[in-house]
Formats: structure tokens, C-alpha cells, sequence
């Protein structure tokens, strides 16, 4: 089996070299966007990488001057994985639209990059140019040390992105390992942490942790503002900075997801657990009313947690959502006027709390019913909760003054971010 990483490096890039970064990402956008604007431009959706290969590069290297073949490539791969997920949404019954492409990035494979140990060489609209790494002061225990520079990992791509001016590269790394029984082994004595996602509190754990969501709803709407006022003025400088605004955007949601993504893993390993367990977010749309906003933040948020908590043996799965919010944690009482709006009090036993975390821990819950069944291999011992464990039969053991300190979530909670 494979163990990937992706390992975030700052690059030093004089202007010379950003204004050329900067014309490859907007060459690469384009081209990804033509591809995908053919596949659609037919009765069905083309999504055969060779077929759009066949009747798109030759057009996008003429309309590009001749754009380096890699990246024409990496940009038609981009737009057939764009392409399949639509179709997939279709055959599953599920709305979905023809994708547009506005985030700026570009995908770099080992044709188009070349890594060295201080400094990157990556293929731009003119030719290449050079950037060298800006890495952290302490040499060990740093990501850099133990994927990027390591013997064990192979460097195998990366993704350019820029925000405020700043250059970054998400490398990607692998290594091959035996494949074994690690899945069951984490699974089998630890405990599980159930994560609930929603608008208005970007996640809640099992532990009782809130990470609002104010931040993020309120850098949405500043930033929908911001282009909104550009768009009424149709300018070339108006259009520029709307791309500007994107990248700004596409950089700030990103850093505030990965410290969550952080906070969450932290939270995990503090707790003792080998599982992170989060709803389904196939529907989280129509289940939550979140927008396509919302939808990317927490798609983005999952895969950061997934590959971080990798790391330290803990599986990240998703579990199926059904009535997760609208059943007691306690008795098991299912009903729609057990919650009304961020409130919870079950109509049989009378339980109150918030309920996103009823909701998370019942997404726990369900987890730990499904490996009851035998489908995830050896269950953990029960659901974390910030003052001890529930198991799936109810049953209830207090945390240890030693191994656990803190607000007592069944009566308080407590947010962070």
C-alpha cells in the first residue's frame, strides 16, 4: 500500500519570476476551462482522458503559443477529473453543473518540476525558472524533514498556489509500505471521536471543542461584496483584481482550515482516540443548507484531517448521516421536533444540549455500530466524550483526572477559532 503526504514549502520569487508564475497560472486556468468547456460542448460528457487529449491539446498549445506540453496535460487530466465527478453526481441522482475554474493553481508533475535540496526548477509560459525553498529555522521533526527531504519518501508532484504575493508549493510525497492489518490494530483498543459539520459552527467533536463559524461567514460575504462591487465595473483593472480577490480569498479559508485541521487532529491524540469519525458529506448541501462555500470548506477540511492524522495512526472515516441530528445520544429517541434550530431536548427522556454536539456524538455512535457489524474489522472501545466514554450499548466510564482535564462539555461546551 502507499503513503502519501503533502508538505506546504514557501518559495523566494523575485518579481521577474512571480509575473511569469502568475501569467502560467492564468494559462493553466484557461486551458483547463477549454477542456472541460469540450467535454461539455456534446449529447453526453466526454470524460476519456485520451479522447480529450486527442481533440483539445493541439488546440490549446495554438491558442496558448505553444504552452509547455506538460502542464497542457496536467491541465487536461485536471479537467477529465472535473468531468467524472459530474457525471458520477448524475448516475447517483445528484445535482451538478459544468465546472468552473477560477482558484489559482497550477499542477506540476516530475516533467514539468524538478526538486532539489535548497530550491525547485518549475516550467512557466517562457521557459523555467528557479525558486529556493523558505523553510523553518529548526531542522528536525518538521514535515520538510520527515517526507520532503527523507530517503524513504518519493517526491512525485506538486500544486503551485499564490496568495497576497506569496508563492507556496504543495509538495506531494509517497512511500511504499507493507500492506497489513494497521486499520484494525488502531481500531480494535481505542476510541472513536465523532465530528459534526455545519454553517453556523464549522465543526463540533464528541469532546464538546466549537469552532465557530463566524470567520469564515464573515470573510465570505466581505469577499462576495468585494466582487460583486467589481463586477459593476466591467473594467480590465476590474477583472484583474476580482482574480486577485479570488486568490486572497482561495488563501485566507485555506489557512484558517488547516489550523482547524490541526486543532482536530490534537484534539484526537489528546484524547486517546484511533478513529475520527465525520457525517457523509455527499448531501451535506440539501441537509444543512450550506453553500458551495460551505460544501469546499468542509471537503477541504476532511482531506487535511485525513492526511494529517495519517501521521499518527488514526483512521479518518465517514459515516452515513441519517437522523444523526434528530436522535437523542442518550436514549436513542428519534424524532424532527427533538431539535429546533441550534437546541436540543429529547420528547421521551427530556435530555438537553447543543445540538450540533448531540449530533456529533451520534455520528460516533454510528460508527461504532458499523463495526459492530463487521465492516471495518475491530471496534473501538466506545465514543469520546469530554468528561469519558460512552459505548454503543449507552454505558457510560469517567475519565481519569490524569487523563483528562477541562470543561465539562455535557454541560458547558467551549469554542475555539
Amino acid at each position: 500500500m502507499e503513503v502519501r503526504r503533502t508538505v506546504t514549502v514557501a518559495l523566494d520569487v523575485d518579481s521577474d519570476a512571480a509575473a511569469l508564475l502568475e501569467d502560467t497560472v492564468d494559462t493553466f486556468l484557461w486551458s483547463v476551462q477549454y477542456v472541460v468547456d469540450h467535454a461539455f460542448d456534446g449529447e453526453y460528457v466526454t470524460t476519456s482522458k485520451t479522447t480529450l487529449d486527442e481533440e483539445t491539446y493541439d488546440d490549446v498549445r495554438e491558442a496558448t503559443d505553444g504552452f509547455n506540453g506538460g502542464l497542457v496535460q496536467a491541465a487536461r487530466n485536471k479537467a477529465a477529473e472535473a468531468c467524472k465527478s459530474v457525471v458520477a453526481s448524475w448516475k447517483n441522482g445528484k445535482k451538478a453543473s459544468k465546472p468552473h475554474f477560477s482558484s489559482p493553481h497550477v499542477v506540476y508533475d516530475k516533467r514539468t518540476a524538478t526538486f532539489h535540496d535548497d530550491h525547485v526548477s518549475l516550467a512557466t509560459t517562457e521557459g523555467r525558472i528557479e525558486a529556493e525553498y523558505v523553510l523553518p529555522d529548526e531542522e528536525s521533526n518538521t514535515p520538510h524533514s520527515k517526507y520532503l527531504f527523507s530517503v524513504e519518501y518519493e517526491t512525485t508532484g506538486a500544486e503551485l498556489h499564490s496568495s497576497d504575493g506569496d508563492w507556496m508549493l504543495h509538495i506531494h510525497c509517497k512511500k511504499d509500505v507493507e500492506s497489513d492489518t494497521s486499520e484494525q490494530a488502531t481500531t480494535e483498543n481505542g476510541t472513536v471521536l465523532g465530528v459534526d459539520l455545519g454553517v453556523n459552527t464549522l465543526a463540533v467533536t464528541s469532546t464538546g471543542t466549537f469552532w465557530t463559524g463566524d470567520e469564515f461567514n464573515h470573510w465570505r460575504r466581505e469577499y462576495e461584496k468585494r466582487r460583486g462591487d467589481l463586477q459593476q465595473c466591467g473594467t480590465r483593472w476590474a477583472h484583474e483584481n476580482i482574480q486577485s480577490v479570488g486568490r486572497k480569498e482561495d488563501g485566507r479559508f485555506k489557512l484558517m482550515l488547516h489550523r482547524i485541521s490541526n486543532e482536530l487532529v490534537a484534539e484526537a491524540r489528546e484524547s486517546g482516540c484511533s478513529v475520527i469519525a465525520f457525517e457523509d458529506l455527499t448531501d451535506i448541501r440539501e441537509r444543512t443548507g450550506a453553500s458551495w462555500g460551505h460544501k469546499w470548506a468542509f471537503d477541504r477540511l476532511y482531506e487535511y484531517v485525513e492526511y494529517k492524522a495519517e501521521a499518527y495512526g488514526i483512521v479518518v472515516v465517514q459515516v452515513d448521516p441519517k437522523n444523526t441530528s434528530r436522535r437523542c445520544s442518550h436514549c436513542g429517541f428519534t424524532h424532527p421536533d427533538n431539535r429546533d434550530g441550534d437546541a436540543f431536548e429529547c420528547l421521551d427522556c427530556g435530555y438537553e444540549n447543543h445540538a450540533d454536539y448531540n449530533a456529533a456524538k451520534n455520528i460516533g455512535l454510528r460508527y461504532l455500530r458499523r463495526t459492530q457489524t463487521g465492516g471495518d474489522g475491530g471496534a473501538p472501545l466506545g465514543v469520546r466524550l469530554n468528561s469519558g466514554i460512552v459505548n454503543v450499548n449507552g454505558g457510560y466510564s469517567p475519565a481519569s483526572t490524569e487523563a483528562r482535564t477541562g470543561v465539562h462539555a455535557e454541560s458547558h461546551g467551549f469554542s475555539r477559532g
